[in-house]
C-alpha cells in the first residue's frame, strides 16, 4: 500500500491591507504549502476589530486568477485587441528604457507622462522609485486630482489638515452628521461605532441623494440634489449666525474670516436653500436646531460631496460648521475628514526636488492625450491606475490610448481595460507579495505590510521595476536601493525613531494621542497662526467668483437628470472590477421611469452630448427623483456597448483643488428594449 503524502505545512502571516480604503485593516493570512488558503482580520489596528470586508476576504481569488498578468509581453495586434507575445523581463525593460531615451531626445522629457493613482499601492509603493525616475527624467508632472483634491484643499486651507476625530470617539457624540459618505461600503469599520453611538442615545443624520444602508438606519435622511451641499451648509451657517448660536468667544479667539463667511451665508435662507436642495424647509430647520443644541456634535465630511463644480466650497462650508457653532474641545465633538497626515511626515525617503516642469491634471488626461497644448504626450507609463474606466470623458481617454504614435506601458496585476492598449505589458505584485506601509486615513493607524507569498508568475514590485529602469537609464545613484527589501529598509531609516522603532519591533507604529485626539485640546490647526481660517485668501482667490459661491446646476431640458457614480461593495475604485458579479444596472426612481415609459429590467440608453451607455435599469425607491445612479469602478464589459458612467462625465474641474466633477454629469434616459 502506498504511503500517504505528507500534508504541506500550514502557517499564518500577519500583514495589512493597503487598498484605497480609509481603514487599513490588519490581516491574518493562512497559507498551506506557500499558497494562500484564507484571509481574515488581524488585531494590530484597534479600530478594525479583527474583521474585514468581503472584498479583501476573497482577495486571494484575484491573486490566483486567470486574469492575472504573469509575465512581461509586447503587443502584437492592434491597440485594444489584447494581443501580446511573451518576452523576458530584460527584453521588456530594455525596450521601455530605449523608448524613454528616444522620446526624451526627439520630443523632450515633457512628452513623457506617468499616469497613476491610489489603486493597490500604499505609502511605499507609490512615490519612491517611481518618483525618482520621473523626476530625474524631467517628465511631465501628474496632478492626482480625481479624488480628495477639493476636500484636501479645503481641509488644508481651513485647518492645515488638523487631525480628525477618530472612529473610536464617534461613540461619544450625541449628534452625528454623515455628509456625503456611505460607510456601509467605504470604511465599514465606522459602522459599529455609529451603532454604539445610537445605542447610547445619539441622533444620526445622513445627507446623501440615495437612501444608503446607513441612511436607512438614521434618525433623519436629507436626500438633497447632487451639487447642492454648499447651499445646505451655508443655510446652516446663516441659522447659527442669525439665531444666536454662533460661538462668538471661540470665533474671536480661534478663527479668522468669520466676517467674510457670514455675509456669504446670509443670502441662503432656509426656504431658499430648501428650494435649491430639493428637501423640505422643515427638515433643514430641524437639522439646524438639532446641531445647534447638541454636544458633543460631530460632522463626518465624506468625499461624495466634492465630486461636482461646488465641491471644494461645499467641503469648506461643512468643515467650518463646528468652528462657527463652537463644537470643539470635547471628546466626540468637531469634524472628521482625513487622518492621512497625522503622522507628521511626508515621504522622507524622497530627497530629489520636484522639477519645474509642465503639470497635467489627471482628471483631464483624455484631453492631454488627444489635444494638449505644448509638447504632445508620446510615452505614457500607467501603473496603480486603470484610466480607461476611471477617468472622466472616457471616450476621449480611449481615443488617446488608441493613438499609434503613443507608446504605452501598463504595469498592473490583471488584464484591465487599459492593459488592452499597452505596447508593453508588465506583471505587478499585489499587496500580498511585496513590502509596503498601510496608513489609514479614517482611524489613526500605520502598519508595515509584509509579503506573505512569493510573487505569482514573474510579477515584480513597483520599486523593483522602477529602480531597475533608473539603472538602465544611467539615472541611478549609489544611494538608491537595489530591490524591494532594500527600499523598505531605506524608508524605515528615513522615518523618525518614534515611528520606525515600533514598526521594526511589532510591524505597527504607536499612534499619537493613543489614536484618539480631541480637537482643540490635544490638536490644533496646523495653520501658521494655529487658527481656523474660515475664508482663507488663497482659496478665496482660487474659487471662481470667490469661496462659497454657488454655481448653478448644469442640467438642461435635453439632459435633466443628475448621474452619480457612487462606490459599491464590489470594487475598490476599479480594483476587482474583473470579478464575476450580477448585472450592473442603472438605478432610477419610479417617477423618472414612469415619465419615460421605462419598466424594471428594461435595456436603456443613458446619454448626453459626450456619448451613451446601454445598460439595464432597476427602478428603486432608494433614489430621489431627478437623480440616476450607475456604480463607480465597473469595467467596459459591464455595459452592452462597452462604455461606463465615466463616458458621460465632463472633464471640467471643481472650484478648489482641480478635482474631477463626476457628479456633474447630466443625462437623459430612453428605453432601448423593454423587458415586457
Amino acid at each position: 500500500m502506498a504511503r500517504p503524502a505528507v500534508a504541506p505545512p500550514v502557517s499564518t502571516v500577519d500583514t495589512a491591507c493597503t487598498l484605497d480604503c480609509p481603514d487599513a485593516c490588519s490581516l491574518r493570512v493562512s497559507l498551506r504549502g506557500g499558497r494562500i488558503t484564507s484571509i481574515d482580520g488581524g488585531t494590530a489596528n484597534d479600530a478594525t476589530r479583527g474583521y474585514i470586508c468581503a472584498k479583501v476576504r476573497h482577495f486571494h481569488d484575484r491573486v490566483y486568477s486567470d486574469d492575472r498578468i504573469k509575465y512581461p509581453a509586447l503587443r502584437t495586434g492592434p491597440k485594444g485587441s489584447g494581443q501580446f507575445r511573451r518576452v523576458t523581463w530584460d527584453d521588456a525593460l530594455e525596450h521601455i528604457a530605449e523608448n524613454l531615451r528616444d522620446t526624451r531626445e526627439r520630443h523632450g522629457a515633457a512628452s513623457i507622462l506617468p499616469i497613476c493613482y491610489g489603486g493597490s499601492n500604499g505609502w511605499l509603493t507609490q512615490d519612491f522609485a517611481d518618483a525618482l525616475l520621473f523626476r530625474r527624467l524631467g517628465a511631465s508632472r501628474l496632478l492626482r486630482t480625481i479624488c480628495a483634491a477639493p476636500t484636501g484643499a479645503a481641509n488644508m486651507g481651513l485647518y492645515g489638515k488638523m487631525p480628525s476625530v477618530a472612529y473610536q470617539d464617534f461613540a461619544e457624540a450625541r449628534l452625528i452628521i454623515i455628509w456625503g459618505m456611505n460607510p456601509g461600503v467605504s470604511g465599514i469599520h465606522l459602522m459599529p461605532f455609529l451603532k454604539e453611538a445610537r445605542d447610547r442615545g445619539a441622533t444620526l443624520i445622513v445627507i446623501d441623494p440615495r437612501a444608503t444602508s446607513v441612511a436607512r438606519q438614521a434618525d433623519r435622511h436629507l436626500a438633497i440634489r447632487p451639487g447642492t451641499d454648499l447651499v445646505l451648509a451655508l443655510a446652516l451657517h446663516r441659522y447659527l449666525f442669525e439665531h444666536g448660536h454662533a460661538d462668538t468667544a471661540f470665533l474671536d479667539a480661534h478663527t479668522t474670516g468669520a466676517d467674510a463667511l457670514r455675509p456669504r451665508a446670509a443670502e441662503w435662507t432656509i426656504d431658499r436653500a430648501a428650494e435649491v436642495c430639493g428637501v423640505p424647509a422643515t427638515a433643514i430647520e430641524e437639522l439646524a436646531q438639532r446641531y445647534a443644541a447638541a454636544s458633543p456634535a460631530l460632522v463626518k465630511c465624506g468625499w461624495g460631496l466634492e465630486r461636482n463644480r461646488n465641491g471644494g466650497s461645499a467641503a469648506a462650508a461643512v468643515m467650518a460648521l463646528p468652528a462657527v457653532a463652537g463644537k470643539f474641545g470635547v471628546r466626540g465633538g468637531g469634524y472628521a475628514m482625513s487622518n492621512a497626515g497625522v503622522w507628521g511626515t511626508a515621504r522622507p525617503w524622497i530627497t530629489t526636488p520636484e522639477p519645474d516642469v509642465r503639470a497635467i491634471n489627471l482628471a483631464q488626461a483624455g484631453r492631454a492625450l488627444t489635444e494638449t497644448t505644448g509638447p504632445a504626450i508620446h510615452h505614457a507609463f500607467v501603473y496603480n491606475c486603470n484610466p480607461v474606466v476611471t477617468l472622466p470623458d472616457q471616450t476621449r481617454v480611449i481615443q488617446g490610448f488608441s493613438r499609434d504614435d503613443l507608446f504605452t506601458v501598463v504595469f498592473d496585476q490583471v488584464m484591465t481595460d487599459t492593459a488592452l492598449y499597452a505596447d508593453v505589458l508588465l506583471p505587478a505584485t499585489t499587496f500580498l507579495e511585496h513590502y509596503d506601509y498601510a496608513k489609514a486615513y479614517g482611524p489613526i493607524a500605520l502598519q508595515l505590510a509584509r509579503p506573505v507569498i512569493e510573487p505569482v508568475g514573474e510579477a515584480r514590485s513597483n520599486n523593483d521595476v522602477f529602480f531597475d529602469l533608473l539603472r538602465r537609464l544611467d539615472l541611478g545613484t549609489d544611494a538608491d536601493p537595489s530591490d524591494d527589501l532594500e527600499a523598505m529598509l531605506t524608508s524605515l531609516a528615513a522615518l523618525p525613531e518614534t515611528i520606525a522603532d515600533p514598526l521594526r519591533e511589532t510591524w505597527t507604529a504607536t499612534p499619537p494621542w493613543n489614536g484618539r485626539p480631541v480637537q482643540f485640546v490635544d490638536v490644533f490647526p496646523n495653520t501658521p497662526d494655529r487658527k481656523v481660517h474660515l475664508c482663507p485668501p488663497a482659496l478665496d482667490a482660487e474659487a471662481p467668483h470667490g469661496l462659497y459661491h454657488f454655481q448653478a446646476d448644469p442640467a438642461s431640458d435635453a439632459y435633466p437628470l443628475s448621474l452619480i457614480s457612487p462606490a459599491t461593495d464590489r470594487t475598490i475604485n476599479s480594483t476587482l472590477g474583473e470579478a464575476a458579479r450580477p448585472d450592473v444596472v442603472l438605478d432610477i426612481s419610479d417617477a423618472d421611469a414612469a415619465a419615460r415609459g421605462i419598466a424594471d429590467g428594461d435595456l436603456v440608453r443613458v446619454f448626453n452630448a459626450r456619448g451613451s451607455v446601454e445598460i439595464k435599469v432597476r427602478i428603486t425607491p432608494l433614489l430621489r427623483p431627478g437623480t440616476v445612479s450607475m456604480p463607480k469602478g465597473v469595467w467596459r464589459r459591464h455595459s452592452r456597448n462597452g462604455l461606463t458612467a465615466t463616458a458621460l462625465a465632463p472633464d471640467t474641474l471643481t472650484d478648489l483643488g482641480g478635482g474631477a466633477c463626476y457628479n456633474d454629469a447630466r443625462v437623459n434616459v430612453r428605453a432601448v428594449i423593454t423587458a415586457h
